[in-house]
């Protein structure tokens, strides 16, 4: 059986010539996106840029946006930015799935907290105990004038 080896996507392996080319845009157009924080390539000790697969398929993405969709600029970074942090937060979140998913069942417990900060165990299906505080609360709509 043959090993799978897994391709990292972010590994910096491109030259600015060969992202160029893979995206399809002009080198100087790379460096202007770099400016701009589009598109930000790891650098070498000598300060050359390194382009990711990742790298490129955002330099392709910036492209389509901006010809197909006539998005300016400052509107693709904002799009980016998004785009990473949902990534970001997809990681996790199947990072905290994995965790719950290795615990056991009894190590899956259900904890309540109340306004006073007490903090009970619960078992599933129950509900935390309500004291009664004595306060009343009232609310009045304002008046029109």
């Amino acid at each position: 059986m043959a090993a799978q080896h897994r391709i990292d996507e972010r590994a910096p392996v491109f030259v600015i010539s060969v992202a160029a080319e893979l995206s399809g845009m002009h080198p100087q157009t790379l460096r202007q996106y770099d400016r701009l924080g589009l598109v930000s390539p790891q650098r070498t000790l000598g300060r050359g840029r390194r382009y990711s697969a990742r790298d490129v398929a955002k330099l392709r993405e910036v492209q389509r946006l901006s010809q197909e969709q006539g998005i300016n600029l400052a509107g693709i970074k904002r799009i980016l930015e998004l785009q990473d942090e949902v990534t970001d937060l997809v990681d996790q979140l199947e990072s905290v799935q994995e965790s719950l998913d290795s615990l056991t069942p009894a190590q899956r417990r259900v904890f309540a907290a109340d306004r006073d900060g007490e903090i009970s165990a619960l078992r599933r299906g129950q509900r935390p105990q309500r004291r009664e505080s004595g306060a009343l609360v009232l609310w009045r709509p304002p008046r029109r004038r």
